[in-house]
């Protein structure tokens, strides 16, 4: 009997360790990346190392939000994707924590943290698209700048995010101060006009995108990777860049300071820099920024747009402020 008894305690403290063991092979996720993408890229990665990502989808400015309020308790280790401002803004918060990856080389310094705090995974600039169907219908034509946008045949036709939770539409806020001369009294009073034509703010940055595709609304603002994955799929879109300059996103990755599965963590983000991620990431119509993707044509190239001066670190810097300017002098409000 003690025998028996001795050799049970040995195998109960085995299967304790093994599976401790193998409860540690996850690693918790936030992702701004769509579905579809991040769930391809995930799925990969558990194929290839065995780890399984167990991860939250979240428009950019509602996984910041989410990593402040658990700061206390992280319940995620890595953030991956979302625009570089709010990692920016999650750095100076003190909510993430430095990495220098074995693979950052692929990516060029300018779009690295000097201090390894986050690194950049693809650019995205900002267009509009159009429902060529409801075009025809609404006798519109496809607007070519942000000032076309304020002409009344627009009048409730378009459809764009709120800054106060999508990271998209805090990238077109301080888009048009830059398009207004750095003037943000000058870019207010334009966005309450081109409120005018807004029918609806969603909560994600994609969303204006898809109701455009399904004819929900004839324009949408948005990233052009989205819009023209829409377009290519078969959606009835026709998509321009803002002839009176345009801004972009960085979209970009970061550790979550305190994350419960640090070394998980820590090979995610050495494997999402690597090829076979940056293949996958490329995938999705965007300009991937590591040398080992293989570039993918959009139709679309940066040369050919008319970029603002984008000051990262300034936008994340002003984004409260700016946020709190917004929801004070044009709205609050925003489709769930």
């Amino acid at each position: 009997m003690k025998q028996f008894l001795k050799v049970f305690l040995s195998l109960a403290v085995i299967f304790v360790f093994v599976g401790i063991g193998g409860a540690s092979e996850i690693v918790r996720a936030y992702t701004t990346m769509e579905e579809p993408l991040a769930k391809t890229l995930f799925d990969e990665f558990e194929k290839e190392t065995g780890i399984r990502v167990e991860w939250v989808r979240l428009s950019g400015g509602e996984a910041l939000a989410r990593i402040e309020a658990e700061s206390a308790n992280p319940q995620a280790s890595i953030w991956v994707g979302g625009v570089g401002t709010q990692h920016i803004e999650a750095k100076l918060k003190g909510l993430t924590t430095p990495y220098r990856s074995r693979a950052a080389d692929s990516i060029p310094e300018k779009y690295h943290d000097e201090d390894n705090y986050w690194i950049g995974l693809y650019v995205g600039p900002i267009s509009f698209s159009m429902n060529t169907n409801r075009a025809e219908e609404l006798n519109l034509e496809m607007p070519a700048s942000w000032a076309d946008l304020l002409k009344p045949e627009y009048t409730k036709q378009v459809r764009v995010a709120h800054p106060s939770t999508s990271g998209t539409a805090y990238n077109m806020v301080t888009t048009i101060i830059r398009v207004q001369g750095g003037d943000e009294d000058k870019a207010f009073e334009f966005l309450k006009k081109l409120d005018n034509s807004i029918e609806q703010y969603t909560r994600s940055g994609a969303a204006p995108g898809r109701s455009a595709a399904i004819g929900e609304i004839p324009i949408a603002i948005g990233y052009l990777h989205d819009q023209v994955k829409l377009k290519i799929e078969g959606a009835p879109l026709e998509i321009a860049i803002p002839s009176d300059g345009t801004g972009f996103e960085t979209a970009s990755m970061s550790l979550i300071e305190g994350g419960p599965d640090a070394l998980n963590a820590k090979k995610l983000y050495d494997w999402v820099l690597g090829a076979d991620a940056m293949d996958i990431i490329a995938q999705w119509y965007v300009i991937p920024l590591s040398s080992l993707a293989k570039a993918t044509d959009t139709g679309f190239s940066l040369a050919g747009m008319n970029l603002v001066d984008q000051d990262d670190q300034w936008d994340a810097a002003n984004r409260e402020r700016l946020i709190e300017r917004w929801n004070r002098e044009i709205t609050s409000e925003y489709a769930e």
